[in-house]
């Protein structure tokens, strides 16, 4: 299988030459503009990310920081000037090395592969999705707002999961239930309703600035796209 490598970097010229040249190399390349583009991108497992440290929405050091707790795969920084300070800000930010821009496209692939040897022999891929600050790891079973664990319980982390991975798709109770329980469930749909409330009452209480399942009102509920 095709390792994934993720470029992000504001200058699209530079974004399509990286493209070009990994992608011969038989690499399947995920591609970002900005940085909140990384971090929506990031969801799809890459085995390793190239991180311009100037984008102008989100900053590479403030992606890195965001990801970090999630992703597990090396971060390189690309930059166009570094000092130690700037290394020692990177590296606090959870990044792994640093290349210098203007940079040796064979020094960079050499690079790349030397970490991704390394992490063969101890990296686990997690399967994720991110909605803001909100992170649930399915291969974890966590759910985490602002990097602090809400702590739902088995059933409640299944409905998370279930309407999750249909954004924008709405659900009755009935067909919740099924999807949770399954069709031997020893019980009614009725406590779709509760276990929603108690998901939203501990959002609520971890920070959460909306609602992330919606109640589509004479029809069931829905994660909000």
């Amino acid at each position: 299988m095709a390792e994934k490598i993720l470029i992000a970097d504001d200058e699209s010229d530079i974004v399509s030459m990286l493209d070009s040249y990994f992608t011969r190399r038989g690499y399947l390349v995920l591609k970002a503009y900005s940085g909140a583009e990384a971090v929506r991108l990031s969801e799809r497992g890459p085995d390793v990310i190239l991180l311009d440290v100037s984008m102008p929405d989100m900053d590479g050091l403030e992606v890195c920081r965001r990801i970090r707790s999630y992703v597990s795969c090396p971060i390189i920084f690309l930059t166009a000037r570094v000092d130690d300070s700037d290394k020692i800000k990177g590296f606090a930010a959870g990044g792994d090395d640093y290349v210098v821009k203007p940079f040796s496209m064979a020094e960079l692939g050499a690079r790349v592969a030397a970490h991704l040897r390394r992490e063969k022999r101890h990296a686990a891929a997690a399967e994720l999705r991110f909605d803001g600050d909100l992170v649930i790891n399915y291969s974890d079973r966590t759910v985490s707002l602002g990097g602090q664990d809400v702590g739902l319980a088995r059933k409640e982390f299944d409905i998370v999961e279930f309407l999750s991975q249909n954004p924008g798709l709405v659900f009755d109770k009935e067909r919740i239930y099924e999807g949770v329980w399954g069709i031997d469930g020893e019980g009614d749909s009725t406590v779709v309703v509760e276990h929603i409330r108690r998901i939203r009452v501990k959002l609520a209480a971890a920070g959460a600035q909306r609602q992330y399942i919606e109640t589509v009102w004479g029809v069931g509920y829905k994660w909000a796209k």
